[in-house]
């Protein structure tokens, strides 16, 4: 009995003394910023800020160097499920080219809330949000365009938004191209048999079989949905990262110990990303919907960022996509040492293409 109260002792002191740690990490603030010199100035900005959009609730990051930079609207995957803990961690530096706002889509993050309704969680609802998000930056900032960046499932959005309001943008760059998902999970699917057979991991290859995309549509959504595609993805090397091998020290860790958020935020990035999302018709519409055939020509500049190693969204769709894509200007950039993640796994080579390319209006990078 005194080894059973003892046990019990010491695993409650482990519980507090790491909702004690989470707490520390959770003051919702983000990291301070410096100008190029490495001091604070009234050109610099830092800041959450909620607004109305869509007539609910929406929150956001700004992050600035120099507000009189151009301005650029990020909009994270999942959908509803941001990632700027990875901004946190991994610090690519957009800041140093743009004033970047990190918006969090309606359902996500800071933008979790009770006014949004399952219904209302769609993708023409969904860039409708990115347009008036748009406008609300360009009134702020005094820009008659801005940078338009989408990051995987953020990417439909952001292509129906270009698509719809070409006039308020310089330029659409996406990370992870979505074009025909569904064709990207077979791949995917079929890659991955291929290698645990290879290799002789048999339990690996039991539980891809229980999951026959071959022989159903119905197969490939239970496949997308399961922990088991990011599990056995992250293994192989072509999951969020390369390098990244583990949700849980690569995702999960991460969100609790980002600063910006504060524990109840932390908590609502959870429930969007377990709770909402999976009600919604968001996953089923983006495994249906051939966004290639939506959208054949865009009257921007466009730039597609694609790693070498991603099989979460199929490289070789992105690139077929680009290549019939009727646009003013375009390029495709592979990232030899990234899977899903360019703007976190080469950063340096990311800012290179931005610096060199996007604000210049050239494609000079771009693959040959």
């Amino acid at each position: 009995m005194k080894m059973f109260l003892t046990i019990v002792l010491v695993l409650v002191g482990l519980l507090a003394s790491l909702f004690i740690f989470i707490l520390i990490k959770s003051p919702g603030k983000m990291e301070p910023i410096s100008d190029k010199s490495g001091k604070s100035s009234d050109r610099t900005l830092l800041e959450k800020t909620f607004v109305q959009i869509g007539g609910v609730k929406q929150g956001m990051f700004i992050k600035s160097r120099n507000i009189d930079l151009p301005v650029l609207l990020y909009l994270h995957g999942g959908p509803a499920f941001p990632n700027y803990f990875l901004f946190d961690k991994y610090q690519p530096g957009l800041e140093e080219y743009f004033t970047v706002c990190y918006w969090e889509q309606r359902g996500g993050g800071l933008s979790y809330s009770a006014e949004v309704t399952l219904q209302s969680m769609n993708f023409n609802q969904l860039a409708s949000d990115a347009m008036e998000m748009t406008n609300y930056l360009r009134k702020r900032f005094k820009k008659e365009k801005i940078y338009m960046m989408a990051h995987s499932g953020g990417t439909p959005i952001a292509l129906l938004a270009v698509k719809k309001s070409p006039e308020l943008f310089h330029a659409y760059i996406a990370m992870a191209q979505i074009t025909q998902q569904k064709e990207s999970e077979r791949i995917a699917y079929n890659y991955m048999m291929e290698q645990f057979q290879n290799a002789g991991n048999q339990k690996a290859v039991r539980a891809l079989k229980k999951y026959p995309v071959a022989e159903s549509d119905s197969a490939i959504g239970h496949f997308y949905k399961s922990p088991l595609r990011d599990q056995l993805m992250h293994e192989l090397g072509i999951g969020s990262m390369r390098n990244m091998k583990s949700i849980f020290w690569g995702v999960f860790v991460p969100v609790w110990t980002c600063k910006a958020y504060t524990f109840r935020e932390k908590i609502n990035i959870w429930k969007s990303k377990l709770s909402i999302l999976p009600k919604t018709g968001l996953t089923t519409e983006l495994l249906d919907t051939d966004f290639a055939s939506i959208v054949p020509a865009l009257e921007v500049p466009v730039y597609f960022f694609s790693g070498k190693y991603d099989f979460t969204v199929n490289i070789g769709l992105s690139k077929t996509y680009l290549n019939k894509l009727k646009a003013p200007l375009k390029g495709f950039y592979t990232f030899n040492n990234s899977a899903h993640s360019p703007l976190f796994e080469e950063p340096f080579e990311v800012r290179q293409v931005f610096e060199k390319d996007i604000l210049n209006g050239t494609n000079h990078l771009a693959d040959k």
